[in-house]
Formats: structure tokens, C-alpha cells, sequence
């Protein structure tokens, strides 16, 4: 059940990407063609104003077709057409006139060729895989040469709507962090030690004068290692203390040159919880140090370390079924975790990803036309590279964790 809820969780924070991009395109001119719950073919669909609803046949995540995100070129006429040429003189003439008006960058010109094409095609007896091809083709090519599409707007909007889809994440890291600080909790008053990557520790870092932790004797250095004679590891040491409910609990120690020691007893005072500014502004904070951390992985991963941090949806997936199965607070902050760091992988300026569109939106905005496809083609291969690269290496770590 904690799988099938990670999941779920997981896909929805993915569905919640795409619904900032649709929203967001809807809403500056820019028509989308589909929303999908899930990924096609579909399974259900139905239209309404122009855009087709649907659910997919593969129940992860969502998906968004947003017109023109890239200015034809004759090769899309190629790809999609050539076959149906082929077969046909007339879709082979106006195929080529549609080529020629592409490669000279004339697309109202290319836009009135269109109907041509169209007709060719609607009177031409094609083969079935043919006329799928031409169908498609035809799509497309309607798409890319409409006054609604992607590659035809204002940097802004283009920017605006890439955006949408990290901001999405991003909002839902800080409303998840924000109700979770402002809950009570009980504390001990300890500051715990940080590890590799921020990971929590047992090990006291520093003793709050006044604390119960400090009239029990803890001392900075003291690693916990029981909470009432069971041991505890960092992510359900402050879970056992909150769940006591302010009652008596016994730690035991391991302190340098001492060996473990067991403490007197001592009760976890309750904390209020956080105001909502106050809660707003370490959910900000917290966000702040997830971004350093993963700004500062990439160098360490070139100098051949941080190769062990890097997980896949695998790992990802479990991580949030043990965090489920402590409690719904861990999982949600996990979530919330998981949440920020889609929104900041997204922004890596490397295309396919949201911040390869908005980097290239930018500099399409500086020299005032539109980039050639192939141009995106090319340096989408270097970041599908990576990304598969990433995806090879998170997967070998989390089946090592996973079968270990």
C-alpha cells in the first residue's frame, strides 16, 4: 500500500507540472491541443473548445501538447509526408512547394500552401501507414504554422508558460514545508550534526542552554543510539522523541572515550508551532539550502564525487514508501523534498528539460528570430545524453540499496 501511495504521489507532483504548463499557455494566447492525466494513447478522451481531454493508457504523471514549440522546417515535411509522396505525384508537388516556402523562412506564404497539401493528401489513394504519416504531418504542420503557436511568441510568454511548470513544483515544496512547520511538535532541545548532501545524523551537534537534553547531560559529540532501550537511526530519532508525548524517555549515548551511556531520564517539552510568516520564511530557507546543495552536485559529480547521491525514480518511489510507513508527516516533507528538487533539476539549462525552452526563448528574444529545429535536435542530444547518464547511475545505486 506505501508503494501504491508513493506513486500515486510521485505522479501527481508530475501532473502537477503539467497543469502549470496548460494553465499558463491557456492563458497567454497559446491554445494547448491535449491534456492528458497520464501519458497516451488514450484510453478516454473527449474534446472541448479545441482541446482534447484525455486519460492515458500509461498512469504516470501527465501530458501537454502545446502548438508550434518549434518553427517548421521542411524536414518535418519529410518525415511526415515522405512516405505519402512517395505514392502520391500531387502530395509530391505541393510537398515540395510546402519545402520550399519552409526553407526560405516564408510561413504565411508556407500557411497558404497548406490547404494544397491538405487536398493532395484527401485525394490521394495512400497506403494506411501513409495516410497516418500525412495525417500526423498535416497536424503538425497546422500547429507550427498557426498564429497561436509557441515559436511566434513574445519571450515572455514563451518564458512565462516553461516556467509555469518548475513554479508548480515549486509552490507545492512550499505549501507542503509551510503546514508542516506550523504543526506543535516536542523537542529535546538538541541541534543534530548534518551529514553527507544535508542527510540528518544522531550525533549532537549542539546542547540548547535550559533544555531538558542539557539537565539530562547530553553533551556535544554524544551520538544517540537508543530512545528507551530501542535503537534509532536519523530519520526515527525525532519521530520517537515527538510521538512521547512530553512522557519520561531514557537516551543512550555512545560518547567519545566513554562507550554508551545511559542518560536519566527526561521529558521532550512541546513547541508551539510556527506563525504562518514564520513558517513561509523557513520553508524559504529550507528551499534555499536544497538549491545549494543541488547547484553543488553537478561540480562534485565532473570531480568524480557525489556519484552515490544521484537516485532514480526507483529509489525516489521507495524513499517515499519508508517515509509513509514512519509517519505522514515524514512523507509529506519528503514529498516536499522531492517536489523542489523536480522544480530545480527542470531549470538545468539543458534541453529537452524547462530550462534548456527558457534558455533558448532567451536568446531566440536577442536576436529576434526563431531558432531552426535542427538547431534544438542537435543540443537536445547532449542533454538527453546527460539525463540518461543520471538515469543509468541512480538506477545502479538504488538496485544496490534496494537488494542490500
Amino acid at each position: 500500500m506505501s508503494l501504491a501511495v508513493a506513486i500515486l504521489a510521485l505522479a501527481m507532483l508530475v501532473l502537477l507540472h503539467e497543469a502549470g504548463h496548460f494553465f499558463t499557455a491557456r492563458a497567454v494566447g497559446m491554445r494547448p491541443r491535449k491534456f492528458y492525466v497520464g501519458f497516451p494513447p488514450a484510453i478516454a478522451k473527449v474534446s472541448r473548445g479545441g482541446i482534447e481531454y484525455g486519460i492515458g493508457a500509461i498512469p504516470l504523471g501527465g501530458y501537454v501538447k502545446i502548438p508550434g514549440m518549434h518553427r517548421p522546417a521542411p524536414s518535418d515535411v519529410d518525415l511526415h509526408l515522405g512516405r505519402a509522396a512517395q505514392e502520391s505525384a500531387a502530395v509530391a508537388d505541393a510537398a515540395e512547394r510546402m519545402k520550399a516556402q519552409l526553407g526560405a523562412g516564408e510561413m504565411e506564404r508556407a500557411a497558404a500552401v497548406l490547404p494544397e497539401l491538405e487536398a493532395a493528401v484527401g485525394g490521394a489513394a495512400l497506403t494506411p501507414l501513409a495516410q497516418r504519416g500525412a495525417e500526423r504531418g498535416l497536424t503538425e504542420l497546422d500547429d507550427g504554422l498557426g498564429t497561436d503557436a509557441y515559436w511566434r511568441g513574445r519571450t515572455w510568454r514563451k518564458v512565462a508558460v516553461i516556467l509555469a511548470g518548475p513554479a508548480a513544483n515549486f509552490l507545492v515544496a512550499i505549501v507542503l514545508f509551510t503546514v508542516l512547520l506550523m504543526q506543535g511538535t516536542h523537542q529535546i532541545g538538541v541541534r543534530l550534526t548534518a551529514g553527507e548532501a544535508g542527510a540528518a545524523t544522531t550525533t549532537i551537534e549542539a546542547v540548547l542552554a535550559g533544555s531538558p537534553a542539557e539537565r539530562a547531560g547530553v553533551q556535544p559529540g554524544d551520538r544517540i543510539v537508543a530512545v528507551d532501550g530501542r535503537a534509532v537511526t536519523a530519520s526515527t530519532l525525532l519521530e520517537r522523541i515527538q510521538s512521547s508525548g512530553g512522557a519520561p524517555i531514557s537516551l543512550t549515548v555512545r560518547r567519545p572515550g566513554e562507550g554508551e551511556v545511559v542518560l536519566d531520564p527526561v521529558r521532550a517539552r512541546e513547541v508551539d508551532g510556527r506563525t504562518l510568516p514564520q513558517a513561509v520564511g523557513r520553508s524559504f530557507e529550507i528551499t534555499g539550502t536544497v538549491a545549494k546543495s543541488v547547484a553543488g552536485f553537478f561540480p562534485r559529480l565532473v570531480q568524480g564525487e557525489g556519484r552515490k547521491e544521484v537516485s532514480s525514480p526507483v529509489g525516489i518511489t521507495d524513499a517515499s514508501a519508508q517515509a509513509l510507513d514512519r509517519g505522514v508527516e515524514d512523507f509529506l516533507f519528503v514529498v516536499g523534498l522531492i517536489s523542489l528538487s523536480l522544480a530545480l533539476l527542470n531549470l538545468l539549462p539543458l534541453l529537452p528539460l524547462d530550462g534548456g525552452h527558457i534558455a533558448f526563448s532567451i536568446v531566440e528574444g536577442v536576436r529576434r528570430r526563431a531558432i531552426g529545429r535542427e538547431v534544438y535536435e542537435r543540443v537536445s542530444i547532449i542533454g538527453i545524453a546527460v539525463v540518461l547518464f543520471l538515469f543509468v547511475i541512480g538506477l545502479s545505486n538504488d538496485v544496490g540499496r534496494i537488494s542490500s
